[in-house]
């Protein structure tokens, strides 16, 4: 039999556009899965972190997700009113929003409030949380603001969440105003992470190195969708 004078087939190659679109798309559903996916891994654990700018001011809520699994894990809240008595008064909080999840916080028997962190705190299992329905970051009654996240820029929430019945830990990072004379308290919410093993701790701020995962849910959105 007379061999054939065909030249041996070589394995075709993905053109290089083709090839980035295919990467981008799997990056963006992965991303949009990175809850369950990170939790499938814990061996793997990764730090998830969430870029933000979200202005919480006078009389609104904002529900964070921690791990974008489409549960809220826990409730900002910014209550805002004025009297003819009182004068302006106002509340800026974070409280838990699921059982077992808290806010890293201090108090007495009869007030607590949420820490206002430094960058480089361990936020782990030795606490102390608060698991309280209220819990207040900022208090303002007149002309004077009370609590640690009074007028502060670059602090940090330790939060602790729970994920299939076990505790995970994370940070949010916010600045805060308080200024009753303009009759406002105003949060910005600049960005979350959370941890992927279960009760490992996590160092508030830490947004680089080889095991941290940066998530923009609206940019991979747009990369989903073929668009720049």
């Amino acid at each position: 039999m007379k061999p054939s004078s065909r030249p041996p087939r070589t394995p075709s190659r993905l053109s290089d556009s083709l090839h980035r679109k295919l990467n981008m798309y799997a990056l963006a559903a992965s991303a949009s899965g990175v809850g369950a996916l990170a939790f499938a891994c814990p061996a793997e654990g990764k730090i998830i972190y969430t870029p933000t700018h979200r202005v919480i001011g006078p009389n609104s809520t904002y529900n964070l997700d921690l791990n974008h699994d489409g549960t809220t894990d826990f409730k900002f809240r910014n209550l805002w009113t004025s009297t003819t008595d009182l004068g302006p008064q106002g509340i800026l909080s974070l409280n838990p929003a699921q059982a077992g999840n808290g806010v890293r916080g201090s108090g007495s028997m009869f007030f607590h409030y949420d820490l206002a962190l430094a960058a480089g705190v361990q936020v782990g299992a030795k606490g102390p949380f608060l698991y309280f329905s209220f819990n207040p970051m900022v208090l303002g009654i007149s002309t004077k603001c009370w609590g640690p996240w009074t007028n502060v820029k670059n602090r940090y929430l330790g939060l602790k969440f729970m994920v299939n019945g076990k505790p995970h830990f994370g940070w949010a990072r916010a600045n805060v105003s308080c200024n009753l004379s303009d009759f406002k308290i105003t949060a910005v919410l600049t960005g979350y992470a959370y941890e992927t093993i279960p009760n490992k701790a996590i160092i508030a701020g830490k947004t680089k190195g080889p095991d941290v995962i940066t998530v923009e849910p609206a940019t991979l959105g747009r990369l989903a969708l073929g668009r720049n």
